[in-house]
């Protein structure tokens, strides 16, 4: 039996809750994973860089279409117009959601040049560690109601389902740890708190999830606004930060490569595991 069936087996034994839990714990401990690559690397090839940056975008914008969107509109009733429109609805409150927090939350961007939100004397460490914690709560909150999904009960949502878009996660996790660490010891942190606010960055998706999960099972009608809503809300990420700064050293052809790697791997994993 491979690792994939038994994750799926494992978690299918317990508390749905839990099991969403656990998978994002996974996530994290991806992120922490590539935090640590600062324990051996004091700063890393920027078009290396850019094409995991790349590969994140990728994976994300997949994951949203193939675990998310379409799953959303598989469990909606009605015909034509009327079977889109919770997709439609809580991709857009997905996506406004995330837009009023970046307008709001103090976060900097990994590039150093550009700092959002209220204004703050806050240090820049903190602030890069809020823009990407920010990129993390979609993440969580999309593992968190496939398997709220399953607590409810609904065919549509299956374990297998949680555990492909978790390793889907907890790949494009890896450089995205490195993108907080690595920055971190350039600024003139030790290895140690490089690593540490690097891997905290991530502490929110098994927030997220626990939280997606319980709205859901609670109240099983929000499920398909609620893949939506995470779908929104992670494309937003994509478009807003994630492409951006993957472009940001001018190797948009590593970082496009990247990308189209990403979405091709997410695409896959849906399909086959699936």
């Amino acid at each position: 039996m491979d690792l994939f069936s038994v994750a799926v087996s494992y978690l299918e034994s317990i508390d749905p809750i839990l099991a969403a839990l656990y998978a994002t714990l996974f996530t994290w401990f991806i992120t922490a994973l590539g935090a640590a690559c600062v324990f051996f690397f004091k700063q890393m090839n920027n078009n290396t860089l850019d094409g995991m940056l790349g590969f994140t975008g990728g994976v994300m914008v997949a994951a949203s279409v193939w675990s998310l969107l379409i799953p959303a509109i598989d469990m909606s009733e009605g015909t034509g117009f009327e079977k889109v429109i919770p997709a439609v609805s809580g991709f857009l409150i997905g996506s406004f959601f995330l837009l009023g927090i970046d307008k709001l939350l103090p976060h900097l961007h990994v590039n150093f040049q550009l700092e959002e939100g209220i204004k703050t004397p806050w240090q820049k460490t903190t602030l890069m560690i809020l823009a990407i914690t920010l990129h993390n709560i979609p993440e969580g909150l999309a593992i968190g109601v496939i398997f709220g999904g399953v607590a409810a009960g609904l065919s549509e949502a299956t374990i297998s389902d949680g555990v492909i878009l978790a390793i889907a996660i907890g790949l494009q996790n890896f450089p995205e740890g490195i993108a907080v660490a690595m920055p971190l010891r350039r600024m003139g942190l030790s290895r140690k708190k490089s690593f540490l606010y690097g891997q905290a960055s991530a502490l929110v998706e098994p927030i997220a999830g626990v939280i997606g999960a319980v709205a859901v099972s609670m109240f099983i009608p929000i499920l398909p606004y609620a893949l939506a809503f995470a779908a929104g809300a992670m494309i937003f990420v994509v478009v807003e930060e994630v492409i951006p700064e993957a472009q940001q050293n001018k190797n948009s052809d590593i970082a496009t490569i990247g990308f189209i790697g990403g979405f091709l791997v997410m695409m896959t994993l849906d399909v086959v595991l699936g």
